[in-house]
């Protein structure tokens, strides 16, 4: 019996040793990573942690704006194309009779593709000018305002569906004007079609977003459609050529960026516009994304004071 207490005191000796080094490792381990986790130091509140682009929330936004105006398209799509070739219908029967001709071609074919732009213009107004009013009307605009979505991001949002709706409106009118007798759509010039619409679309687009940050109810919206850009795209060389103005008209004329979007957009079906040359339809082009650039920097340092928005 002694001699297997003296052979097992020894191994239980080294157990309890083994046992303490352990636990004086543990406790030193914790001891350590308690003074680590202490040493962690969290953004001030108010900074934002996402870096670069949220890109997941971009798409959301834009997805969630195109279903928006999707899920009525009968109003929002296909009723704008019906309007537009009304107007088609209307001027061709009143003034296009004779085989009357404007720049060289039938008078169906230069009216075609001013109402084709003038179309993705104001639909492009109505659908970015619909977002944010919507949300303040209706107490929604948190769901805008909450998701960790930059000034830039939201304004991307919101002008890419815009964008959207524009095209689907122009394609839409397209196909029904090419089945009107008289009307010849075939592009001469395609980086005149696409930039121009392109174009045309996102300044109406920011015009529209800068709307829906002023307006506090849909009598003002309805007052900038009805009282700016409507007369701004009727009175633009929609239905006319410029030249056969007074001076002082063609100088307004000129002044109007509307009529260099649907003149340059006319240029790219038929070879020729009233803007000018080759040369001049290039400066318009160059012009009309500048003006873009200096909207959209106006409307994105509005956006982010949260002028109308956060108050």
């Amino acid at each position: 019996m002694p001699f297997t207490i003296a052979l097992t005191a020894p191994h239980m000796a080294d157990q309890v040793q083994s046992s303490a080094e352990i636990s004086a490792t543990q406790e030193g381990k914790s001891s350590s990573g308690t003074g680590s986790a202490s040493a962690v130091q969290f953004p001030p509140r108010g900074t934002p942690i996402i870096t670069g682009i949220n890109r997941v929330g971009v798409w959301s936004l834009y997805i969630k704006e195109v279903r928006r105006f999707l899920k009525v398209q009968t109003q929002t799509v296909w009723a704008p194309a019906v309007t537009t070739l009304l107007f088609l219908v209307i001027f061709t029967v009143a003034l296009g009779r004779e085989g009357r001709e404007v720049l060289g071609v039938p008078f169906a074919s230069f009216v075609a593709p001013g109402l084709i732009v003038m179309g993705m213009m104001q639909n492009a107004f109505a659908n970015s000018s619909f977002s944010l009013l919507s949300g303040k009307i209706q107490g929604t605009i948190i769901d805008l305002l909450m998701p960790p979505l930059s000034p830039g991001e939201l304004m991307s949002g919101i002008v890419m569906a815009a964008v959207t709706r524009a095209i689907a409106v122009g394609a839409t009118v397209s196909l029904a004007m090419m089945l009107w007798p008289g009307v010849s759509l075939a592009p001469e010039h395609w980086w005149a079609v696409i930039w121009f619409g392109l174009m045309g679309s996102i300044m109406l687009a920011i015009l529209g977003l800068a709307t829906s940050i002023w307006a506090e109810k849909f009598d003002h919206n309805a007052a900038i459609s009805n009282f700016v850009i409507a007369p701004l795209s009727l009175l633009s060389g929609t239905f006319y050529v410029i030249d056969n103005l007074a001076p002082t008209f063609q100088a307004i004329s000129r002044a109007n960026p509307f009529f260099y979007v649907i003149s340059g957009f006319r240029y790219g079906f038929l070879g020729r516009s009233d803007i000018g040359s080759d040369s001049a339809v290039m400066w318009a082009a160059i012009g009309i994304a500048v003006l873009n650039l200096v909207m959209g920097a106006v409307v994105y340092a509005v956006l982010k004071s949260g002028w109308k928005l956060k108050s």
